[in-house]
């Protein structure tokens, strides 16, 4: 080897190194600024069981209440029942003392006489102007025959007696009157009690009158019915109640028992009415009545005008197409949702159907295993990427 000849250069294994891990960083940074799937809520389209209802408050009230009243007046004795008391059919609840005329006093009784011998003398005094106008009648009504007298003259008697007829009337009639007044001063036999009985079975509902005190006829002293009769009213909008027909179920909830009462529809009366809502809307509101088929015994503890929140089903299916409400969305006109394919979102026409406030039935645009996004909103487009966090089944 030649002392004077150059020595060889020694290879650099890391020269690469700085290079590779340029490279790794753009690439790092590539990935950190690429957009991130969304994290989105879904829930599967399924096929199950679904129906509309309308649920507002109702309450109870038996089909036929009685308020049973006085039918004279007088003085009440105490009423001895209490509110649930069982009563049979002609069950004596209440006994009445009618009230006797108050006796005249010496002074008034003797003006009371005075006025029917009066009124007697009057009576005398017209029925013998009448006699007189009688006769006087019938010469001038001879007279008049043999044409003595002129027409005039006669219609004068007859007007003379038609008058004192007229005076003999109201005569008899302020005598009887006079009789009438001076009879109150005679003592009455007391009277006997009058009693007040159940028009029907059941129970004492209301006592209004139950301590001893003085009635006037008609004043209501119990209220009665029959509490196993019961049916329920359900103020419902006009535009609800219009669409039902008698024989619509209805579910009875938050009465007091552990599971629902069934009813079905009866009636919805034809005249609406006006209701202020709790937010000072105007509303136009129906009565729903509807007869409760849960048997009795299973029913035992609900009474009249009790609270219910009724479920009135409108439409009902075994098996239909459905997805939750918050899938569904509005885009222009029609309806859309977000389905995920190949974990983006894209957008796809829907034709609901009916809903039952959290479940809506789909009739077009969906096919059953078709995984939507819930709550889309404004971060959700057609094409994004997507990563569910959570699936609602």
């Amino acid at each position: 080897m030649n002392p004077s000849s150059p020595a060889p250069k020694k290879s650099k294994p890391f020269r690469f190194v700085p290079y590779l891990i340029g490279a790794g960083l753009v690439i790092l940074l590539a990935l950190g600024l690429r957009p991130r799937p969304a994290p989105v809520e879904t829930a599967p389209v399924i096929a199950g069981p679904l129906r509309a209802t309308v649920s507002e408050e109702g309450k109870t009230r038996i089909r036929q209440r009685y308020v049973v009243s006085s039918p004279v007046t007088g003085q009440l004795r105490r009423v001895p029942f209490k509110p649930g008391a069982e009563i049979t059919p002609d069950a004596v609840l209440a006994l009445i003392e009618p009230m006797a005329a108050s006796p005249l006093d010496t002074r008034s009784r003797a003006l009371a006489e005075a006025r029917r011998d009066s009124a007697v003398a009057s009576l005398e005094k017209a029925r013998t102007a009448h006699t007189l106008a009688v006769n006087e009648l019938q010469r001038v009504e001879k007279m008049f025959t043999d044409k003595t007298v002129s027409p005039q003259d006669f219609d004068n008697a007859q007007m003379r007696e038609t008058a004192a007829a007229r005076e003999v009337v109201a005569a008899e009639g302020v005598l009887r009157s006079a009789v009438a007044e001076l009879a109150v001063a005679t003592p009455a036999a007391v009277p006997s009690l009058v009693e007040v009985r159940s028009p029907v079975a059941g129970r004492v509902l209301h006592v209004f009158q139950e301590s001893e005190r003085p009635v006037t006829a008609g004043t209501a002293l119990l209220d009665v019915g029959d509490p196993s009769d019961l049916e329920v009213v359900i103020e419902l909008l006009s535009r609800d109640g219009a669409a039902l027909t008698p024989g619509t179920r209805v579910e009875l909830e938050q009465w007091g028992g552990s599971k629902p009462l069934d009813a079905r529809v009866r009636l919805v009366e034809p005249a609406a009415f006006t209701k202020i809502s709790a937010l000072g809307v105007e509303e136009q509101r129906v009565n729903v009545v509807a007869d409760i088929t849960t048997p009795l015994a299973d029913r035992l503890t609900l009474g009249d005008n009790f609270r219910v929140e009724a479920r009135v089903i409108v439409w009902e299916s075994d098996k239909v197409l459905k997805v939750p409400v918050s899938s569904l969305f509005r885009r222009g006109s029609n309806w859309s949702a977000y389905i995920i394919r190949d974990s983006r979102a894209v957008l796809v026409p829907v034709q609901p159907g009916r809903t039952s406030g959290m479940e809506t039935q789909v009739l077009e645009g969906l096919k059953e295993g078709d995984e939507v996004i819930l709550y889309p909103g404004d971060r959700v487009h057609d094409g994004d990427r997507v990563q569910p966090i959570k699936v609602v089944q």
